[in-house]
Formats: structure tokens, sequence, C-alpha cells
């Protein structure tokens, strides 16, 4: 039997998981103000207002205030961790699909996009470990000339 749609679940739970790692105080929570996801994950209004806007969560509407629901927090614990690890929107919507669905190519596209979200992070931080070798290779030979001329101490 093929478990891929469990693991992938598994990785949702895990990406959807309590952002501050001060314990989940939302368990058994029903609805959410705007406000209170605001300040839970460190987004503006205007981001929750974007994200709803793009169709990425769906707030339902009690007069003029926003509610939303686990699964609209759920989404968002998910769409800010695709953030964080370079995703793109588009792409972040297709994974958010893929978990929601047990269409087995919307899994597979998105362990795909995973695996190349993966290699780009890896050439990204070989630049990044490159540029900080020669910055502090640079600094290291302007301390040393600092330090050899009282003057410009």
């Amino acid at each position: 039997m093929d478990d891929s749609h469990e693991m992938e679940s598994s990785v949702a739970s895990l990406w959807a998981s309590d952002p501050s790692g001060n314990g989940d105080s939302s368990v058994g929570k029903v609805a959410f103000t705007i406000g209170e996801l605001s300040r839970e994950f460190g987004v503006t209004l205007r981001a929750l207002r974007f994200y709803e806007n793009k169709g990425l969560i769906s707030p339902h509407r009690d007069g003029l205030n926003r509610l939303y629901s686990q699964g609209d927090r759920t989404r968002l614990a998910l769409i800010l961790k695709g953030k964080k690890l370079g995703f793109t929107l588009g792409e972040i919507r297709q994974m958010i699909a893929a978990e929601e669905t047990t269409d087995r190519d919307a899994l597979k596209l998105s362990r795909e996009k995973c695996l190349e979200q993966i290699n780009l992070l890896q050439r990204q931080k070989a630049e990044i470990e490159e540029g900080l070798e020669e910055l502090q290779q640079i600094y290291a030979s302007l301390s040393g000339k600092l330090g050899s001329d009282p003057r410009k101490a």
C-alpha cells in the first residue's frame, strides 16, 4: 500500500505547527479574527487580506469582520513556511492543493518542486558562503592594515 499521501499530510502538519514555539493556544478554537492571526503569525493585516484576495485563504464574514477557520490557519502556516523556503505563491498554491486532494499527480508535483527548491537553496547557500569567506578575507586584510598604522586606529 502506498502511503505517500499520509507522508505528505504529515509534512503539512509539521509545516503548520505553532510558529512561535510557545505551545498551541488555538487547539479547539473554531474561529480566529484577523487580529489574532496577525499577532500569532507576525504578519500584517494587509498581508492577510492579500492572501485572501489571491484565494489562498477564505475567511467567513460576520458583518464586516473576517473569521478564519482552523483550515485557514493551517493554510496560512503553510503559506508562510513556503515563503520562508523560497517558494512562489503559485507554487505554494499547488502545494496546498496537493495537501487537500488525493490526486497523485499533484503530490508528485509537490515533491518535484521541493527537490527543485532544495537544489536552488543549496546553490544560494554555496554562493553566500563564498561571499562571506571573501568578505572575511577583505575584513582581515583591512584590519591588518589598520592595526599596523596607529594613526588610522
